[in-house]
């Protein structure tokens, strides 16, 4: 009997879709945390969370069984996907219904830009942002410029960081440091709002 636990993700979904159970069982157990702690996470009521995590592996269930799933990424992201949906899905139902209500204190589940569409306003601020951010970038002198596009744009480590300009880790770290704190300076005197 071949030991299911040694398969991949799209392994045990294709051994679940031919009518192994204990596939299922083994991608349950392997997601299961990651998956709750995310509902968790968005919801902030144990109940509530609970019931989008059974809806979220029933959904699972039901769209492998009917062999409707098709492999665009990995599992688990998949699962994500769909329990944000339903997540989505019921705070739209519960504003329909009016039967939740915004103001709870400390519950701005409703107001979250994460789960709500972008508007041309929202746009307009993003791009604003960006160009704000592009010019502060440009003030900044050569040595804090060269390390913030390095970090932030290049999404390079400060070891590669300190090879490539030659200079120490610390010596990066320290002009990161200054950057930050020279952007922060020069956007509060120009009145620059960095964050929607």
């Amino acid at each position: 009997m071949q030991d299911l636990t040694k398969l991949s993700d799209r392994e045990l979904v294709a051994a679940y879709a031919n009518d192994s159970n204990e596939a299922f069982d083994i991608l349950l157990e392997r997601h299961k945390n990651r998956v709750y702690t995310y509902i968790l996470h968005i919801v902030k009521n144990k109940d509530l969370a609970d019931d989008i995590f059974q809806e979220t592996f029933v959904k699972a269930i039901m769209t492998i069984r009917q062999g409707r799933y098709a492999e665009h990424g990995k599992f688990s992201g998949w699962l994500t996907r769909i329990a944000h949906n339903l997540i989505i899905d019921y705070f739209r139902q519960e504003k329909v219904e009016n039967t939740f209500s915004t103001d709870d204190e400390g519950c701005d589940l409703l107001n979250r830009r994460d789960l709500c569409d972008g508007t041309v306003e929202d746009e307009m601020v993003s791009v604003q942002i960006d160009e704000d951010l592009r010019r502060l970038v440009m003030a900044l002198p050569d040595p804090q410029r060269e390390v913030l596009v390095m970090r932030y744009y290049r999404n390079m480590s400060f070891k590669e960081i300190a090879d490539a300009t030659r200079v120490s880790i610390n010596t990066a770290l320290g002009r990161m440091r200054y950057a930050i704190i020279n952007m922060r300076r020069m956007a509060a005197e120009n009145n620059i709002v960095l964050a929607v």
